[in-house]
This record gives structure tokens, C-alpha cells and sequence, in this order.
């Protein structure tokens, strides 16, 4: 039974936790809204009606649907191969896959830029076979598969491992070649799991900034994507234009945290 000592430092801890919330999370993020509206929605529209704006929104939306698609396989592939069998260099797998959350994204940008620049080790290469990789699609879809490579292979790991193998092992017997095994059995056992994975590579690779900002170029109406977008309209004192992306971005994020929430419940 809780004493009222013990409920005065229940109720402290929660008005800390609740404020710190508030300062870091909630309050930041009423202010862009208020910003990106409170000039009023006809303001809002011409800012976003605006070339750049929607270049850099057709960008983020290539980049994430070549990028998600591409960790989503290699996702369930290492998930597969780790969570399945126990091999000599398991854990060093591990350690390389769970790399770009401790790398920092503009380190990343860097190493792609040592590698496919002008003047990197395989820029030679790229540049004999005229193709552009650095300040260009293909360096931004590089930078976004790098920062969001884990998500889906760190999601589906676990489940894999706590539902084991007998019922595989069990349709096998029965006769099911590797698809069916897959279809019918992995797949509707990890497919909440999967489908959280595929929502948090999705949200990073749209919120991508640091890597991306470094190999691309950060040219507005043309590699810049909406993250990038932001920041450029914010330093050239286009405060309605950056208020107005970050909005949406914010608005992307709200939404994914919806789904996030959705697909807890159903997996429990």
C-alpha cells in the first residue's frame, strides 16, 4: 500500500517526466504549426505551391520508396540467416547491421563520398561508365539505405527467434517446398513485426538529414530533399516556406506514430 510520502514522489516524478515531455516534444512541435499557420492557410499554401518545395517532396518520396523496399528484403534475408541458424561470425553480423545507428550520418556521407566521388576509389570507375553518384539520385538513395538498414532486420530478429522453427520444420516434413514454408507459415507470424520494421525505415529515410545533406549537394530545386528544404528556406529568412515543410514533415511523423500504435496493439 503507498504511503503519501510515497505518492508525493509518484506525483513529482510524473510532473518532471510530463514537463520534460512537454519542453522537448510538445511544445516545439505546437510552435511549428503555429508558425507554419498562424499567417493563415492562404499563406501556407502559396509557400508549399512553390517549385522547389515540391522538388524536394518528389525527391523524399523516390529516395524512401527505392530505399525501403531494398532494406525491407535485406531485412528479412539477415533476419532469416541470423535468427536461424548459429554460425562463427553471428554476432560480428550483428554489430556490422546495427553500425549506421551508432555511425553518425554525416560520417556516412562521407564515407560514400570517399568511395563514389569524382576522386574516390570506385569514382573512376562510375565516371568512365558515365554515371553520376555523388550530388545526384543515386548518392541520395545510397546515404537514405545506409541510415535506415537496420530497422527492419532489428524488428523481425527477435520474433523469429521466439516463435523457433518446429512449425517450418513440421510443413517441410509435410511436404511444403521453401515459399510455402515462407508464405504460409514465417511470414503471417512476423508480419506485424515486419510491417513496424517497414514504418520506422520509412520515417527515417523521409527525416534523413545529415547523410543526405552531405552527398547531395543541398541545391534547392534540385537535390535537395524536404529535410534539406527546410534548413536551405530557413537560412535564406524564407521562414513561412521552412515552417511550412517542417509542418508537414511533423505531420508525416504524427501519422507514422498513429500506425506505430496500431500495429502494437494488433501484434500483442
Amino acid at each position: 500500500m503507498l504511503t503519501k510520502k510515497d505518492n508525493r514522489l509518484q506525483y513529482i516524478l510524473i510532473a518532471i517526466a510530463l514537463s520534460y515531455l512537454a519542453l522537448l516534444l510538445v511544445v516545439p512541435a505546437i510552435a511549428i504549426f503555429y508558425e507554419a499557420f498562424h499567417q493563415g492557410i492562404q499563406v501556407f499554401i502559396t509557400e508549399i505551391n512553390k517549385r522547389e518545395f515540391w522538388q524536394a517532396v518528389k525527391l523524399t518520396l523516390i529516395a524512401t520508396a527505392i530505399a525501403v523496399p531494398i532494406n525491407t528484403v535485406f531485412g528479412l534475408c539477415a533476419a532469416w540467416l541470423i535468427a536461424r541458424n548459429r554460425f562463427r561470425g553471428r554476432t560480428l553480423l550483428l554489430s556490422i547491421i546495427d553500425l549506421p545507428f551508432s555511425i553518425s550520418p554525416v560520417v556516412a556521407g562521407l564515407m560514400l563520398i570517399l568511395l563514389y566521388g569524382d576522386n574516390g576509389w570506385l569514382g573512376g570507375l562510375f565516371k568512365t561508365l558515365d554515371i553520376k553518384i555523388i550530388f545526384a539520385l543515386p548518392g541520395i538513395v545510397l546515404a537514405t539505405a545506409f541510415v535506415t538498414l537496420p530497422f527492419v532486420a532489428r524488428e523481425v530478429i527477435p520474433i523469429l527467434e521466439e516463435i523457433g522453427s518446429e512449425q517450418e520444420t513440421a510443413a517441410r516434413t509435410l511436404g511444403a517446398n521453401d515459399w510455402q514454408v515462407f508464405t504460409r507459415i514465417t511470414l503471417p507470424s512476423i508480419r506485424w513485426g515486419l510491417l513496424y520494421g517497414i514504418l520506422l525505415t520509412n520515417a527515417r529515410a523521409m527525416g534523413e538529414f545529415g547523410a543526405v545533406s552531405v552527398v547531395s549537394g543541398s541545391i534547392l530545386g534540385k537535390t535537395a530533399t524536404l529535410p534539406i528544404f527546410v534548413e536551405q528556406a530557413y537560412k535564406n529568412y524564407q521562414a513561412e516556406a521552412a515552417f511550412g515543410a517542417a509542418a508537414i514533415l511533423a505531420l508525416l511523423g504524427i501519422f507514422t506514430l498513429i500506425l506505430q500504435e496500431l500495429l502494437q496493439k494488433k501484434s500483442y
